[in-house]
């Protein structure tokens, strides 16, 4: 089967496009139109009744959630992260998991705020949350520097993609917010995968289709991308 991936430009379908690159895999993609918030429809909601980027249509049904696209990819592809049995495996559950169920959804509510909280509690919850995200890409920026087999083997694992999208994210996100909490340099293993990932053939499919710029993860600037939004 050739597998459909629901995407906007510069959204977490990113990480799914590039993991779907990286292993060759044949897909093909089907925009969802932000501005028209194509997104809440009835017709993607009966793929994702929770209304969020992306989905990846598989013979196994569509598939939501960043996190579980991925796992899935990876166990049922290979070479994009340990097999079930390898000794290896546990290590790179904990971090796909501490990556997509803590400082994805941090970054969320970083972004999308008003979604969480009142207006006037807003800029002290973002306050929070930069401390708290620093705190998790430190985390993760020793587990990386601690374990090159997971995150700087032979060939990168759906881990590298994660972060680097969210490390991305975090740069440029919200435009009308102060990002001074955010420094790339602050995460000297988490900047190598970083530059380690723009140097691979992937990386053009994702300037190209996404309008990622010459340096997406090192030095990401705003998408200009050929179709469709990424807000």
């Amino acid at each position: 089967m050739t597998y459909i991936l629901h995407y906007a430009p510069d959204n977490a379908s990113l990480i799914i496009r590039a993991a779907l690159e990286l292993r060759g895999l044949p897909y093909r993609t089907q925009l969802v139109d932000r501005r028209s918030k194509e997104q809440m429809s009835p017709a993607y909601r009966a793929l994702n009744p929770n209304g969020l980027i992306p989905v990846l249509e598989t013979p196994q049904g569509p598939m939501f959630e960043t996190g579980a696209i991925l796992l899935w990819l990876a166990d049922t592809h290979g070479g994009l992260g340990p097999a079930p049995e390898s000794s290896a495996r546990a290590d790179f559950l904990k971090w796909l998991f501490f990556i997509s169920n803590t400082i994805h959804p941090a970054l969320r509510m970083m972004f999308y705020p008003a979604k969480y909280i009142a207006d006037d509690h807003i800029a002290a919850l973002r306050a929070g949350l930069a401390d708290t995200l620093h705190q998790s890409f430190t985390t993760l920026d020793q587990a990386a520097a601690g374990n090159p087999a997971l995150f700087a083997g032979a060939s990168p694992t759906v881990l590298e993609l994660y972060a680097a999208a969210l490390l991305r994210w975090s740069a440029i996100y919200p435009a009308e917010h102060d990002k001074t909490w955010f420094s790339l340099a602050n995460y000297p293993a988490l900047q190598r995968i970083c530059l380690r990932l723009e140097t691979l053939p992937v990386i053009e499919c994702l300037q190209i289709t996404e309008g990622l710029g010459t340096h997406p993860f090192s030095d990401p600037q705003f998408p200009t991308p050929p179709i469709g939004s990424a807000t």
